[in-house]
C-alpha cells in the first residue's frame, strides 16, 4: 500500500511524491479499461443564473449517459495517447452529399473530439500544477480512449458537459486519485467548465458540471461573494424523494447550437444592464422559492413557479431566440393544464402538472400526440441515483 494522502497544499512540493505514490500504485494493477459515465440533467429552476451569481436547483436523469472508456496502453513505458474516432459522433465519411448536410442540420460541425482533447488538456495541465507529471522518475502511462454518447445533442440536456465530465472521472480513476482532495467534486465540476469555456469558448455555466459531479438533486448557490472568494458556489445535495412525480421532457428532433444563445444577455450583464441584473435575481429567488416549496412537498407551488421561470426567460430573451416551436411546446403543455420551461440553453422543455393528482390516461396521450407532432420527441424522466 502506498502512504496516506495528505491535505492539499499545493505550496507543499511534498504533495508530489504522496500523489505519485498512490498513481503508480494503480498504474501497475493491470491493463484492465477503466470505465466512467455521466448522465444527462434537466434544470428544473433557476435557470440561465448559474452563470450570472444567481442560484439553481437541477436533478440528474437517467434517461440519457455518456460513458468514457480509457484503455491502458501494452507497455507501462509508452506514453503515446490516442483517441479513438467514433464515427457516429465524429462522421468524416458519408454515404452522399445528402447524408452529409443531414449530419451537419442534426449535428452541427463540431464533434465530440474537440471536447476530449480540452478535458485531456485540463487534466493534464491541472496535474502539472499538482506535480503529477511523473511516477518515481518514469512517465504516466498511455491509454486508448474511446466514447459514445445518446444524449440528445445540442438540445440543453447537458451532452458536452456529460461527456467531459465522463472522461475526467475516467483519467482520475484511471490514474487512481478519486480519493484524493485535489479532486472533490466542485474542483472536478470547475474543470469541467474550464475545458468548455476556457478551452472551446463555449458559453457555460457551473450548473451542468455541478449536477453531473454530485448527482442526484442539488440546490446550487453562485453568489457573487462566493464564486469570487473562493471559486465555486454552496452546493446543497436535496433528498430524491422530494422531486416531483410525473415530470416529462420534450426535446426538438433537429436541435441548434445551444453555446450560442447567452452570447448577448451575457455581454449585457457585464455592461450592467439592469434588465438583465433584474431577470437574474428573479431567477435566483424562484430557486430559493423552489427549494422551499419542494421541502413542503409543495408542488402546485413548484409547477406556478417553472411557469414564472419561463415567462421571465421569454421576456428576456424574446421570441426569437426562445423559438416558435418551443413555444408552441409550452402552449400546448398549458392547454393540458401543465407547467413547462426550459430544461436549460432551449431546445429541450421540462414539464410537469399543475394540480395534484394524475392525468388521465387518454388526456395526457393527447398531449404527447399533438408535441410529437410538432417534430418533439416526448419521454417521461427517470430519475438518477443520489451519487454517480
Amino acid at each position: 500500500m502506498g502512504p496516506e494522502l495528505k491535505t492539499l497544499n499545493c505550496n507543499d512540493l511534498d504533495i508530489v511524491k504522496h500523489i505519485h505514490a498512490i498513481s503508480a500504485e494503480a498504474l501497475a494493477q493491470s491493463c484492465t479499461p477503466t470505465l466512467a459515465s455521466a448522465y444527462a440533467r434537466v434544470g428544473l429552476m433557476g435557470n440561465p443564473s448559474d452563470g450570472f451569481f444567481g442560484k439553481t436547483i437541477s436533478l440528474l436523469i437517467k434517461n440519457f449517459h455518456a460513458t468514457v472508456t480509457i484503455t491502458p496502453n501494452a507497455s507501462p513505458a509508452d506514453q503515446t495517447i490516442t483517441i479513438q474516432q467514433t464515427p457516429l459522433l465524429d462522421p468524416f465519411q458519408f454515404a452522399s452529399l445528402a447524408q452529409l448536410s443531414v449530419s451537419c442540420e442534426k449535428n452541427g460541425y463540431y464533434g465530440v473530439q474537440r471536447l476530449m482533447l480540452a478535458a485531456a488538456k485540463v487534466f493534464g495541465s491541472y496535474c502539472m500544477e499538482l506535480g503529477v507529471h511523473s511516477i518515481d522518475g518514469g512517465v504516466l502511462r498511455g491509454f486508448r480512449v474511446e466514447y459514445e454518447t445518446n444524449i440528445p445533442r445540442q438540445v440543453g440536456l447537458a451532452g458536452s458537459s456529460a461527456l467531459i465530465t465522463a472522461f475526467l472521472r475516467a483519467l482520475i480513476l484511471y490514474y487512481g486519485l478519486n480519493k484524493h482532495p485535489a479532486f472533490q467534486p466542485h474542483i472536478c465540476a470547475n474543470l469541467a467548465l474550464e475545458a468548455e469555456k476556457d478551452e472551446l469558448d463555449i458559453a457555460a455555466g457551473l450548473q451542468d458540471r455541478v449536477i453531473q459531479a454530485y448527482g442526484g438533486l442539488v440546490f446550487m448557490d453562485f453568489s457573487r461573494d462566493l464564486m469570487e472568494s473562493r471559486g465555486y458556489g454552496a452546493y446543497e445535495r436535496l433528498p430524491l424523494s422530494l422531486v416531483p412525480e410525473g415530470l416529462w421532457i420534450a426535446y426538438v428532433g433537429v436541435p441548434s447550437d445551444s453555446g450560442k444563445i447567452h452570447t448577448n444577455i451575457r455581454a449585457r450583464f457585464y455592461q450592467g444592464d439592469q434588465e438583465v441584473i433584474t431577470a437574474m435575481d428573479l431567477f435566483a429567488d424562484l430557486a430559493t422559492r423552489a427549494k422551499t416549496a419542494l421541502l413542503k412537498k409543495d408542488h402546485v407551488t413548484f409547477a406556478e413557479l417553472m411557469d414564472t421561470n419561463f415567462a421571465t426567460r421569454r421576456s428576456l430573451y424574446g421570441d426569437a431566440v426562445v423559438g416558435a416551436d418551443n413555444l408552441a411546446v409550452v402552449k400546448i403543455a398549458h392547454e393540458f393544464g401543465h407547467a413547462a420551461k426550459f430544461s436549460g440553453s432551449g431546445g429541450c422543455v421540462v414539464g410537469l402538472k399543475k394540480t395534484l393528482g394524475q392525468d388521465g390516461l387518454e388526456k395526457r396521450r393527447e398531449m404527447k400526440k399533438r408535441i410529437r407532432a410538432l417534430g418533439y420527441v416526448f419521454e417521461e424522466l427517470v430519475i438518477g441515483e443520489e451519487e454517480v
